[in-house]
């Protein structure tokens, strides 16, 4: 996956990898990699929640001062 990766797909590998290593059949190079891969996704998901929320306090700010700018 790339950066384009969105926040669903990123999660639903992120679940698939948890998953596999739960069945604790996995060898010692998997989980290394599975590991790495986690790692990867995690800071995507987080990315992507930070970009959100920063996203959604603009809009806040701007609707409070637009009401504020009325009243």
């Amino acid at each position: 996956m790339s950066e384009k990766t969105n926040y669903a797909e990123a999660f639903e590998e992120l679940k698939k990898i948890v998953a596999e290593i739960d069945r604790k059949d996995i060898s010692v190079d998997d989980l290394s990699e599975k590991i790495k891969r986690a790692a990867q996704l995690i800071k995507i998901c987080k990315s992507k929640l930070d970009s959100t929320e920063q996203d959604v306090s603009l809009i806040l700010k701007d609707l409070d001062d637009s009401v504020q700018d009325r009243g």
